[in-house]
Parts: structure tokens; C-alpha cells; sequence
């Protein structure tokens, strides 16, 4: 499972590190290892092949696993991190998972319990029987790598989003992955429910038909305060499914701008899946096109062969602003308008076509095509500045002056 996958490990303690290194070594995987944490930082920044997964310590000489970790979040999409922790850094751990990392053991741990463990963050889908869910760039990926391991694991679960990001594929996905799989799946969104109560608490609704299965409440942030208190005292009673929610805000104590309840919100994000914007993820919004165009195409327009370069290229530097929602929406417009073999830009933002008797000024046309470069390379180094400005042979600085022009720090 570990063949030829490329694992950094971060600790510095010499006999911890040395045996990791040998079982790990041992097991096929290709390991970096490093015994502190500002040379870590540089080789996850920048790194000369594609990173699998991180192994750190919590506590390092000149840092804390914790401080990296963050460091990296600031800055981009961080590989799958597992923790390494003593009994006394549980709290710090449970916070790292609650921030986004994948998972943590405690010493002194079982080494096979270990290598499943890690075996779940690093496997694609593939192997699991599963297609991709959420795309191909390095985001998606830890995106199904965190879904295998919530999958793996019977916590709550609070995925975070915008609209259109997919929050109820990712549920979907790991109910299937569990062993719930037979188990029902009910759905409740909140957004669309005038009484909450009766939607989560009704005779034959919510809780009361879910059974061992899993539930999942979408809009969480909808939930009014009376009901907080109803749902909190539910599953102090016990639940004996599982359950998985949604929101599209940060854990910062208050969702929809309306007090939520400390207890409730740690209980429901025991695992934390941070789902970014297709804005940030121009490779995913490319390949969520493709996939949807092979689905409805054969029905809408059978004669169209495929989508045309141009129109790629014109994806890859829309924003999608509104997310999966919008590349349906636009494309299913566009098989409409389609007429010609394949699928042209003016197909799918049909607006361009409003300023095709002007002629675009160089600057505006500089300025778009920078833009897409810019978050192509962001999207193919997972948010990493230095790479990035390497891929782009630019400065740092003038990376950043330019990501934040346009919208992009």
C-alpha cells in the first residue's frame, strides 16, 4: 500500500525516527526525513516530486508540529499530516484535526495500527474501488484522502464549503466507503426546511428513520438556537448512527452570524473536511467539465465530439464563482448552443459574445492571461508561493503583488 509512495517524516527524536524510517523504508515508501521544522517547511513548500503524506512530531527543537502545520495552511493546500503525540498532546491533536489535518496517533503505538492508519491517507481511490469524487489537482486529493479516513473512522463529521463545492458528494461518499453502506442514508437540508425540529426530530423524519445509518444536515448554520439544545441533548442520549454535517463557514464559534453552541459545534466536528472553492482549483473545474459533458452530452447533443481546446483554456481562467452548480449550468446552456463538433469558449460564456465588436486592449488580454497562469501554477503546487514563483520564473514578491491584484492572496 506504501510502494513506492513519498512520505516526509518529521522528528527529532534519533531512535523514534530511525525505526519509523527503517518500517517505512521496509514497507516500499520513498522517505525524507528531517529533525526540524524550518527545514521540513522548505522541502513541503517546495518540493521536487509530488508529497504523499507528512509524519511529524508535535513537539520539534526549534518549533511545534503545530506551528508547521499552520504555516502551511496560510499558504496553500499542505499534504495529509499525521500526528505523532504523547498522551499529554491529545488536546493539541484533537485542535490539528478540528484545523483540517488528517489524523494522529498517540505513543506508544502499534506499528501495524500505524501503517493502516497511514495506508488510509495515501491509497487513491482507485484501489478502493471508487472513481475520483472531487477532481485531480493536489487539493482534491487531500480531499479523498481525508474522506477515507473519516470513512475509515465512526466520529461526527463537519464538512466545510461554500455552495457548490460539493458537500453532500462528500457525505455520500463516505457513508458508501463505510461499513454503514447498507445502512439508510437520510439527508435533511436545513435550507429548505421551514421547521428544523420537526424536520430532525418528525415521527417519520431525521433521527427517527435513520436507524444505524448515517444522517447528514446540510446548512447546519440554519439550526436555531432552541434546536441546538434539542440536538445536543440527542446525542447525549446516545446515537447509534452515524452522523455527518454541513456549513459553509469557519469553526470560529459562530455560524451564520448567529451564536451556535460550543458544545454542539465540538461534538460535530470530531472530524473536520475543509472543502476549497473551484476559484482556487482551475485543474478540478477543467476535469468536473469533462466528466459532465461525457454524462449529458450523448443525451443533449449527440453529435458533439468533444470540448475544444479553447474552450479548456477558457475554463481553466473563469473563476466559477458559483461553483459545481455553475459549470452544470453552463454547460448544459452550452450543449444547447453548441454547433460545430466541438465545444467553443463563446458556447459557454455566451456573454463574451457581447463584446465581440470591440477589441479586447492589450492590457485587459495580459492581464487575463496572467491571471490563468497564475492560478494554474497555485493549482498544480497546491498553493506553495516559492513553487510557484519557480514554475513561473518570477520573484516571490512579485507573486504575491500580483495574487493580490487579482483577488487571488
Amino acid at each position: 500500500m506504501l510502494k513506492g509512495r513519498r512520505i516526509v517524516l518529521v522528528e527529532d527524536d534519533e531512535i523514534m525516527g530511525a525505526s519509523l524510517l527503517q518500517r517505512l523504508e521496509l514497507e516500499g515508501a520513498q522517505v525524507l526525513w528531517h529533525k526540524q521544522m524550518f527545514r521540513a517547511l522548505g522541502a513541503i513548500r517546495t518540493p521536487s516530486q509530488a508529497i504523499d503524506a507528512v509524519i511529524c512530531d508535535i513537539g520539534l527543537p526549534d518549533g511545534s508540529g503545530e506551528e508547521l502545520f499552520a504555516t502551511l495552511m496560510r499558504t496553500g493546500t499542505p499534504p495529509p499530516f499525521l500526528f505523532i503525540t504523547g498522551q499529554g498532546g491529545i488536546v493539541q491533536a484533537v485542535r490539528l484535526i478540528k484545523s483540517g489535518a488528517a489524523d494522529y496517533v498517540t505513543k506508544p503505538f502499534d506499528m501495524a495500527v500505524f501503517l493502516e492508519r497511514l495506508s488510509l491517507l495515501v491509497s487513491p481511490k482507485s484501489e478502493l474501488g471508487f472513481p475520483l469524487l472531487m477532481g485531480v489537482s493536489p487539493a482534491a486529493s487531500r480531499i479523498e484522502a481525508l474522506i477515507a479516513h473519516a470513512a475509515a473512522e465512526d466520529n461526527s463529521v463537519l464538512i466545510r464549503g461554500g455552495p457548490g463545492t460539493g458537500k453532500d458528494l462528500v457525505a455520500r461518499r463516505i457513508h458508501d466507503m463505510s461499513d454503514r453502506q447498507a445502512a439508510p442514508f437520510v439527508a435533511v437540508n436545513l435550507a429548505r426546511e421551514d421547521d428544523a425540529g420537526l424536520a430532525l426530530f418528525g415521527s417519520e423524519r431525521g433521527f427517527n428513520v435513520v436507524g444505524d445509518g448515517t444522517l447528514f444536515i446540510n446548512a447546519i448554520n440554519r439550526l436555531p438556537g432552541d434546536v441546538q439544545g434539542r440536538l445536543l441533548a440527542r446525542l447525549d442520549l446516545g446515537f447509534e448512527g452515524r452522523l455527518i454535517t454541513a456549513c459553509g463557514n469557519d469553526l470560529d464559534g459562530s455560524i451564520d452570524e448567529r451564536p451556535f453552541n460550543p458544545e454542539l459545534l465540538y461534538r460535530l466536528g470530531q472530524i473536520v473536511i475543509p472543502v476549497p472553492p473551484l476559484t482556487t482549483r482551475p485543474d478540478d473545474a477543467v476535469w468536473l467539465l469533462q466528466q459532465l459533458f461525457h454524462k449529458l452530452a450523448p443525451k443533449l447533443a449527440p453529435s458533439l465530439e468533444g470540448i475544444g481546446a479553447l474552450c479548456e483554456a477558457a475554463a481553466r481562467g473563469h473563476d466559477w464563482s458559483g461553483g459545481g452548480r455553475e459549470v452544470r449550468a453552463r454547460l448544459v446552456r452550452g450543449l444547447a448552443m453548441a454547433s460545430g463538433p466541438l465545444l467553443q469558449p463563446s458556447d459557454l460564456f455566451p456573454e463574451h459574445l457581447a463584446r465581440s465588436d470591440e477589441m479586447m486592449s492589450l492590457v485587459e488580454a495580459r492581464e487575463m492571461a496572467e491571471k490563468a497562469q497564475i492560478i494554474a501554477a497555485l493549482d498544480r503546487t497546491g498553493g506553495q508561493i516559492g513553487e510557484s514563483a519557480r514554475l513561473l520564473r518570477i520573484a516571490r514578491t512579485t507573486l504575491w503583488e500580483k495574487m493580490q491584484k487579482f483577488g487571488l492572496s
